[in-house]
This record gives structure tokens, sequence and C-alpha cells, in this order.
């Protein structure tokens, strides 16, 4: 069985301890916390962007989603998963920039499928995956330095802080547009 098919089809998820436990536990949560932010909202609110930034609900929830598939999927194959920063184009540039935006043909309940999609193959491979200090090298891109390489527990910590940190922009956002806050 491939590692691909281990992780779609993990049923070992909720017996996991130790450190796989932790990193999961840490995911579910701040998942649930970005999750929050867009209760009871409808998909006109979640395209809104209330604030000077170009971040909306639904464009965070498909941007969490698409660095967490990347990231794993960095994990399994390498750095070419993520791409070649270093030759972008602009419409390679455009592409990433829409990953942040909830478009026109976007349903709010389709972006929180897709990402429960995600978070499944996500949370399969810290059930299954051999070795957590296997390490890949990172692409040459201008936000990482020099030749590092980092091990699949990094990412997945990488995840975490992701998740976490749109979760607190989501946060803001929701409040902005009426009132509600994940907690308080």
């Amino acid at each position: 069985m491939s590692v691909e098919e281990m992780i779609t089809s993990a049923d070992t998820v909720g017996t996991l301890d130790g450190e796989r436990a932790d990193i999961l536990e840490m995911l579910v949560r701040h998942r649930e916390f970005l999750r929050m932010t867009v209760r009871d909202i409808t998909d006109e609110q979640a395209r809104l962007r209330p604030t000077v930034s170009e971040l909306s609900l639904g464009g965070l929830i498909k941007h969490v989603a698409s660095v967490e598939t990347a990231w794993v999927d960095f994990i399994l194959e390498g750095p070419s998963a993520l791409g070649d920063f270093e030759n972008m184009t602009e419409a390679d540039w455009e592409k990433r920039a829409a990953d942040f935006r909830m478009l026109p043909d976007e349903t709010l309940a389709g972006l929180l499928e897709a990402y429960d999609r995600v978070a499944a193959r996500t949370d399969g491979l810290v059930a299954t995956l051999p070795d957590l200090d296997a390490s890949r090298p990172l692409p040459r891109a201008p936000w990482f330095e020099g030749d590092r390489s980092w091990s699949a527990r990094r990412v997945l910590l990488h995840i975490v802080a992701e998740t976490s940190q749109h979760a607190g922009h989501a946060d803001i956002i929701r409040e902005t547009l009426d009132g509600a806050k994940t907690m308080g």
C-alpha cells in the first residue's frame, strides 16, 4: 500500500498518543477556530473584505486548505510540490493570489467541504507517516533562508502555525463584519 493510500484510509487517528497525538490535537483545534469564524454567514459575507487587506473569510479558508495541501505534497513528493518560486511568471503570481480570494463561482460550503478533505488527508498522514524526522530540501524562494531542509515534523508544525495565524486574521475580519468573535 502506498503512503497516499495509507493516509486516505487511516483509521488509527483516534488511537494515537505521544507526539503524533499532540500534533493532531493542535491541528484540529486551530482548524476549529478557523471554522468558527465562518459560522452562520452567507457566501456574500464570506467574500467581503471589510479591512484594507485583500483577505476575506472565504479566501482564508481557501488559502489555508491550499497551503496545507501543498505542504503535505512537499512531505510526500519533495520541493517540486511547492513550485519554482525563482521562475514564476505573472500568471503564476496571479494564480497564487487567487488562492486568497473566494471567487464568484465558489461557495463557502464548497470551500469548507474541500478543507475537510484536505484535513482528513493531513490527519491520515500524521497517523501513518513512517518517520517524522524524514527531511526534504526546501525549494529556493525569497522567504526561505539558504539551502535548508525541513523534517516532516517541522512541516506539520508549520501547518499548525499557518492555520493559527490565519484563524486570527479571520477572527478580526469576522468581528469587523458583524461583531461576532471566535472567543469571548
